[in-house]
C-alpha cells in the first residue's frame, strides 16, 4: 500500500452538489482544495431529487419566507450559469374542491411572483382547464387551474460540471476515494483517504474541514473525527416513479392530495412522465434506500385521483429512491420538516470544522457562499465572489440560444441524427465539440452500445466526468439506462472494464 502526501488550504468531505459547489466557489477564489467522494459524485441524494431548480411554493405553509426568497432569487442565476441543463417549465396547479381554496393558492402564487428576482420567467396565469390542452389529460371536475413558472434540472449534472469546474481551476476530485480518519493537529488536520479501487491511501494535511457527507453526515462526525454523539440530522427518504408518456404537452402538474402532500407530474426524458415524491422517515442505511411498494401505490393512487386514465402499479417503468439529510428541526412529521440549511462552525485550532445539515439543489450556490465567509474568517479573504455570474461548463451561452447552439452543432456534424444532436446540447453544451471531436461521420464516434450512446462519448465521460462504472453513465451521466436493454448494458460493463481511461485529465493535479 503507498501513501502520498498533500497540502492543502481546505478539504471537502462529499461528492454531493453542496460539497462539489463549495470546492468550486473556494477554488475560484484562490483557496486549494480537496475534495472526496467514496462513491461517484451525485451517487447520493443530489441525484435523487425530484430535478427542479423551485422556490418550493408549500414552503410558504410552514412559513419559511427566507428560503423560498433565497431560493426565487437563484432560479435565474442558475439558469443563467447552465442554460443547457436548465430551463424554464410552466407548472399548472388544479383546483381541488374541498382542499386548499381557490383565494389560498391565489395569495400564494402572489407572493410566489413577487418575494423573489423573477425577471424573465414569465408570471402566474388563470387557465379554464375546458378550454386549455392542460385540461385534457385530467378528469373533467377539474375546471380551473393556476399556472406559474419553475424551473427544471438536471440534478446530477449539476453536480458533475461543478466538480469539473472546480478540477478545471485546479481543485482535486477524487471518486471512490472514502476518508477513514480526520485527526486534529495544530494547524487544522491530518485527513487519510483510502482509494477504494486499489487500496493505496493518500494523507492531506488541511486547516479546514468542510463535512458536506449529506445523509453520512453524522457518521463522519462519528466515525471519521472520533465523536460518537453527533444526531443532527433527520433522515427522509422521498421516492420517485417514471410511466410512460401521459400527457404531450410540454408543462408539468402540481397536484395537492388529501393528506395535506403535494406531487409533481413532469415530463421526463421525452418518452416518459416522472411523478414524485413521497416524504417518510428513514432509519436504515442511506446507501440501501429503495422504493416501498406502498409508496408506489401511494403515487399512483395521487396521480389517479387527478388523470382521466389511472395510473397503476404495471405501469411503472422506472422508480428511483432517495434520502434527504434534513436538519432535525423536531418537527413532528417528515414533511413539515426544514428544507433549510444549517451550517455548524467549530472552532480547532487555527483551522476549523465546518459542518452542513440540510439543503436543496436550488440553494447550493448560495449555501457555498455561507460556507466560504465562515472560511475566509480563519483563511483570509483571498478573492471577490464570483458564482453568481460564472458560467458552468459548457453554459457559457445565452439562455435563448439552445436553439442556435443546436444548430452550429448540426452544421459542423451533418451526419448527426436530430435526436443525438438534442441530447448532447442538452447534457454539454458547448463542449459537445469536446465530446465528438473530430468525427466527420458515423462510423467515427465508434461503436454505439445502444440508444444513441457511441464510443467517443463515453470516452469523454470517463476521462473528462469521472465515470467508471456502466451506472455513472447510464443513470448519473446521460439517463440511457431507461433504454438500453439488459445485454447492452453488461456489453458497456465489460468495455468499460477493460478501458485503461480512468479519471480526468486533472486528477492527479494536487494543490500545494
Amino acid at each position: 500500500m503507498t501513501e502520498t502526501h498533500q497540502t492543502v488550504d481546505i478539504f471537502v468531505i462529499g461528492g454531493g452538489v453542496n460539497g462539489c459547489g463549495i470546492a468550486r466557489d473556494a477554488i475560484g477564489r484562490g483557496y486549494s482544495v480537496f475534495l472526496a467522494e467514496m462513491n461517484d459524485l451525485a451517487s447520493g441524494t443530489s441525484s435523487w431529487s425530484t430535478k427542479l431548480i423551485h422556490g418550493g411554493l408549500r414552503y410558504l405553509e410552514h412559513y419559511e419566507f427566507r428560503l423560498v426568497r433565497e431560493a426565487l432569487m437563484e432560479r435565474e442565476v442558475l439558469w443563467a450559469m447552465a442554460p443547457h441543463i436548465i430551463r424554464p417549465l410552466r407548472f399548472v396547479l388544479p383546483h381541488h374542491k374541498g382542499l386548499r381554496p381557490a383565494w389560498f393558492l391565489r395569495l400564494g402564487l402572489f407572493l410566489y411572483d413577487h418575494l423573489g428576482g423573477r425577471k424573465k420567467l414569465p408570471a402566474t396565469a388563470t387557465l379554464d382547464m375546458r378550454t386549455d390542452p392542460a385540461g385534457k389529460p385530467l378528469k373533467p371536475l377539474f375546471t380551473k387551474a393556476f399556472e406559474y413558472s419553475d424551473c427544471w434540472v438536471d440534478d446530477a449534472r449539476l453536480v458533475v460540471l461543478n466538480a469539473r469546474d472546480a478540477a478545471d481551476r485546479g481543485a482535486v476530485i477524487r471518486t471512490r476515494a472514502k476518508v477513514t480518519a480526520a485527526e486534529r493537529t495544530d494547524t487544522g488536520w491530518r485527513v487519510t483517504v483510502q482509494n477504494l479501487s486499489d487500496g493505496t491511501t493518500t494523507t492531506v494535511a488541511a486547516r479546514v474541514l468542510v463535512n458536506a457527507a449529506g445523509p453520512w453526515v453524522d457518521r463522519v462526525l462519528n466515525e471519521a473525527t472520533g465523536r460518537n454523539d453527533a444526531r443532527n440530522v433527520r433522515l427522509v427518504q422521498g421516492s420517485h416513479i417514471v410511466v410512460p408518456e401521459l400527457f404531450e404537452h410540454g408543462r408539468s402538474y402540481i397536484f395537492q392530495n388529501a393528506d395535506g402532500r403535494i406531487i409533481f407530474a413532469i415530463p421526463y426524458e421525452g418518452d416518459f412522465t416522472l411523478i414524485g415524491t413521497t416524504d417518510q422517515d428513514y432509519t436504515g442505511d442511506p446507501k440501501d434506500v429503495a422504493i416501498t411498494p406502498a409508496e408506489i401505490a401511494y403515487l399512483c393512487a395521487a396521480a389517479s385521483e387527478y388523470f382521466a386514465a389511472p395510473v397503476t402499479p404495471d405501469d411503472v417503468v422506472w422508480t428511483y429512491s432517495g434520502v434527504r439529510p434534513l436538519f432535525d428541526d423536531g418537527a413532528s412529521q417528515a414533511q413539515e420538516a426544514t428544507r433549510d440549511y444549517v451550517l455548524r462552525d467549530e472552532a480547532v485550532g487555527s483551522g476549523g470544522l465546518i459542518n452542513i445539515f440540510g439543503g436543496k439543489l436550488t440553494t447550493y450556490r448560495k449555501l457555498a457562499e455561507a460556507v466560504l465567509e465562515k472560511i475566509e474568517a480563519r483563511l483570509g479573504t483571498r478573492g471577490p465572489r464570483w458564482t453568481h455570474t460564472g458560467a458552468l461548463p459548457g453554459g457559457d451561452f445565452p439562455v435563448d440560444g439552445v436553439e442556435a447552439l443546436m444548430a452550429d452543432i448540426r452544421s459542423a456534424y451533418p451526419f448527426l441524427e436530430e435526436a443525438l444532436i438534442e441530447r448532447l446540447t442538452r447534457l454539454y453544451g458547448t463542449r459537445s465539440r469536446d465530446v465528438l471531436g473530430e468525427a466527420t461521420s458515423l462510423a467515427d464516434l465508434g461503436r454505439c452500445f445502444g440508444a444513441d450512446l457511441y464510443v467517443v462519448e463515453i470516452r469523454y465521460l470517463m476521462t473528462q466526468e469521472w465515470a467508471i462504472e456502466a451506472v455513472d453513465v447510464l443513470w448519473r451521466r446521460t439517463k440511457l439506462g431507461l433504454r438500453l436493454s439488459e445485454a447492452e448494458v453488461r456489453a458497456l460493463e465489460e468495455f468499460m472494464a477493460s478501458t485503461p481511461l480512468r479519471g480526468p485529465v486533472r486528477d492527479d493535479q494536487a494543490a500545494e
